[in-house]
């Protein structure tokens, strides 16, 4: 039921936005393409009325369109930073398009400044002061990946599996994991988006760029984040336009997107986002297998998963008006999703399920306002909200304990413990932003996040448990204020101060009078209080070398699943503290180019943390599920770099590479006087080198002008790491050193209006492995089409 409602309402939106691609008889637009001498694109340039009453600006191909326009002789007024600013008349004619293409003259006198001329939005983001990668996502829309395999491929950063398709992901950057990494769709929280929801599942297509802050986060994103930031920044080109892409391959698995958007010259918007994954994620698994009849014991045998099917079907639609005085964005929105999840496995291969399952809904209204120049110029305001009415449930109803063999035994009433238990976070989100520019050098940012959360539930198979009926509550607040001063084009300077504040309400179990099965509970409460702040400086000294610092000393408070758990394979802790960092950055830019051919880029960092109560996972008593706990002292010094070469447009190719000494540095545990013998030992469970290469070739016009070809490669490197404490136990278990190369081919025909891409994903059939040795799939194929058409 659920399902078709869902689909329902994806075609009537699609419906909705695709009708309205007729532009309205009443108003005018202007359209057109900038670009230099050389015939490159102007990617930035300024377009707007002599009046200035409406303007935008160029994207990468140096496109722009300016909407509504008044029918009549109008004046374009066209600006670029390094280019002669250059005034036309134009005549707009109601209900129709005026296409103007543009060629501006370089200005002399500013081909010495620091200005990259013509930087696209990813290029700008990759030039502040911050630790910070932008990815290019429109680059990756013919891929098969999803956003975190796209940054897997970053410098820092390793994302971690328990599977395939759909399965628990852990993110790691810079030695920081899972919850200490916060992650924001344009802007805003996703902590409360729900399983329908997560990075794995997201379709690269939904992104216009990824913004991945390092350590140091803007004050603006207003997070308790301890090890960094991911941005998935989504298109905002008014403009209307449909992306329409499919999927399929190895596992039976099948892959949709869908995002379409309509702006009428009025402001009239309407955006709307819809993906399905599907994946039945049968891929082979090497393990050790006993009969569980006979007890036979069979070593080192090849099986395939067959509990692990995974899909989820999702839909984000935005109606609303852009470019007004009043509002220069507002917007209402809906996300609704669903997804369902095969259990095969515990936190490690010697568990094994067969019927174990979760389902998963997100029902979650929102809004989105901006204005600039609220009541005085340079006062920005930027507002949003969303709640989340989604639910979650956790599915074990059948006695039985299952092996690799699919063979099964009657065993209690369930496969780890009885459970139908549904339940509903409450999980909602607010931000404020208050930006004001003084002038050119002085300018500052009030933020502010409001999260609640209260999760309620009830199991069919238990109704009058009292443990269901416990408060299980969070309400979290994280104020910041920023300044930054601009002294020139080549140095800038940010600071800032955050407080952390958290709450939780929750209840405890005891034994009242002694007697067995007695049980009542208590309710209990703690709040944490915490001041952060940090810097963030950039320096050009060169055109084309940025240097980069900052330090921000951060918190992180214990996030909700940390807290209650999530009810699979991550058991709860209420005793988690909150954890803080001392987080340093240096970094280094260049990028050179020889004879306009040739062009050559650098990035290096020296990171530096120094964390303490480290929140890091492990394995509970029996090893069955993993939990998290607090570790006094860590430290870690790490070095990241990637280097990259381009020749004309027919040839690209990069290497990155991470190292992270993540140490343990609590020398004395639990008030012993005797040093710790896992003193100064590497994190277990933790790459600790990694890297990867590219490199991809180009081929225009083949068999018919407009039509290209590209052919790339992708290599994927981990070493060997310690699975356990390496000072514990006279055998070191460790993760195998690992490689993975991926080859893909896309042809594009008309100009990318349609698109056929084919991949092998681990080329030559690795054996890969993730958290606590669960293997990943082997050799994968994959085919997708894709259709795109913008106006």
């Amino acid at each position: 039921m659920y399902c078709r409602k869902l689909i329902g309402t994806i075609f009537v939106l699609l419906s909705l936005t695709i009708s309205c691609f007729a532009q309205s008889a009443t108003e005018a637009s202007v359209a057109g393409y900038l670009k230099d001498n050389d015939g490159n694109a102007l990617v930035g340039a300024s377009i707007s009325l002599h009046d200035h009453t409406i303007k935008t600006v160029a994207d990468e191909k140096g496109y722009f369109k300016l909407q509504p326009v008044r029918p009549g002789k109008r004046m374009l007024v066209i600006s670029l930073i390094g280019y002669k600013k250059k005034t036309l008349e134009i005549n707009a004619v109601a209900g129709q398009t005026a296409q103007v293409n543009v060629t501006l003259e370089r200005a002399v006198n500013d081909i010495t400044t620091v200005s990259v001329f013509g930087r696209t939005a990813t290029q700008e983001v990759n030039q502040q002061a911050f630790n910070v990668t932008a990815i290019d996502a429109k680059k990756l829309y013919n891929s098969t990946l999803d956003l975190s395999h796209a940054l897997d491929r970053v410098s820092g950063v390793r994302v971690r599996e328990d599977g395939g398709l759909g399965s628990r992901m852990n993110f790691s950057l810079n030695g920081f994991t899972g919850r200490q990494v916060k992650f924001f769709l344009d802007g805003v929280p996703m902590d409360n988006f729900g399983s329908s929801f997560q990075l794995n599942n997201i379709p690269i297509n939904l992104a216009e760029r990824v913004e991945v802050y390092k350590g140091v986060v803007p004050i603006w994103l207003g997070a308790d984040a301890l090890g960094g930031a991911i941005n998935i920044v989504t298109s905002n080109a008014k403009r209307s336009y449909v992306d329409a892409s499919y999927s399929f391959g190895s596992f039976n698995t099948h892959r949709t997107a869908v995002n379409a958007g309509y702006t009428s010259a009025s402001g009239f918007t309407i955006q709307v986002n819809a993906f399905q994954n599907y994946s039945d994620n049968n891929y082979r698994v090497r393990v050790n297998v006993a009969d569980i009849n006979t007890g036979e014991y069979y070593p080192k045998q090849w099986v395939k998963r067959f509990h692990d099917t995974y899909h989820n079907e999702t839909v984000i639609a935005n109606i609303g008006i852009v470019g007004k005085k009043y509002a220069d964005k507002l917007l209402l929105g809906m996300t609704m999703g669903q997804n369902y999840a095969e259990i095969q496995t515990g936190a490690r291969m010697v568990s094994v399920f067969g019927n174990w399952h979760r389902r998963g809904t997100t029902v979650m209204p929102s809004l989105k306002y901006q204005v600039k120049n609220l009541f005085v110029k340079g006062l920005d305001l930027s507002l949003t909200g969303n709640y989340n009415l989604g639910s979650e449930q956790n599915i074990d109803t059948v006695g039985r304990r299952y092996n690799w063999l699919k063979q099964w035994v009657p065993n209690g009433t369930a496969e780890r413990e009885r459970s139908m238990y549904k339940f509903k976070n409450h999980n909602g989100i607010g931000t404020a932003n208050l930006s004001y520019k003084l002038n050119d050098h002085h300018s500052f940012l009030l933020n502010d996040v409001y999260t609640t959360f209260n999760r309620t539930g009830s199991d069919a198979l238990f109704p009058n448990d009292a443990k269901y009926d416990q408060p299980k509550k969070v309400f979290k607040n994280i104020l910041g204020l920023g300044y930054k001063y601009d002294y020139s084009e080549r140095w800038n300077t940010s600071l800032f101060v955050k407080n952390y504040k958290q709450t939780n309400k929750f209840s405890q179990s005891y034994n009242p009078s002694g007697s067995w099965g007695d049980v009542a509970y208590r309710n209990l409460e703690n709040t944490f209080n915490k001041m952060g702040y940090g810097l963030a400086t950039t320096y050009f000294v060169l055109p084309n070398l940025q240097l980069k610092a900052s330090y921000e000393k951060s918190y992180r408070l214990p996030d909700t699943e940390e807290l209650f758990g999530d009810l699979l394979n991550l058991e709860g802790n209420l005793d988690l503290k909150p954890e803080s960092s001392n987080n340093y950055n240096l970094g280094a830019s260049f990028q050179t180019k020889l004879h306009e051919d040739h062009r050559f880029s650098i990035d290096a960092n020296l990171i530096y943390r120094d964390a303490k109560d480290f929140i890091r996972p492990l394995l509970n008593p029996n090893q069955t599920k993993q939990t998290n706990g607090n570790l006094a002292d860590v430290t870690n010094l790490g070095v990241d770099g990637e280097v990259r070469y381009s020749y004309k447009r027919l040839f690209t190719a990069g290497v990155n590479m991470t190292y992270q000494n993540l140490r343990n540095n609590t020398r004395f545990e639990d008030g012993q006087k005797v040093e710790s013998p896992l003193y100064r030992d590497r994190i277990p469970n933790m790459p600790y080198l990694f890297g990867n290469a590219d490199a991809s070739l180009f081929f225009h016009n083949v068999l018919k002008k407009g039509n290209s070809l590209t052919l790339g490669y992708n290599f994927l490197y981990v070493h060997e790491y310690y699975l356990s404490w390496p000072s514990q136990g006279s055998q070191k278990l460790t993760i195998p050193r690992q490689f993975c190369q991926d080859v893909n081919m896309v042809y594009s025909l008309a100009n990318g209006k349609y698109n056929i891409a084919v991949e092998c994903k681990n080329l030559v059939d690795n054996r890969l492995y993730d958290n606590f040795t669960l293997q990943k799939p082997g050799r994968a194929f994959y085919a997708k089409f894709r259709y795109f058409i913008s106006k």
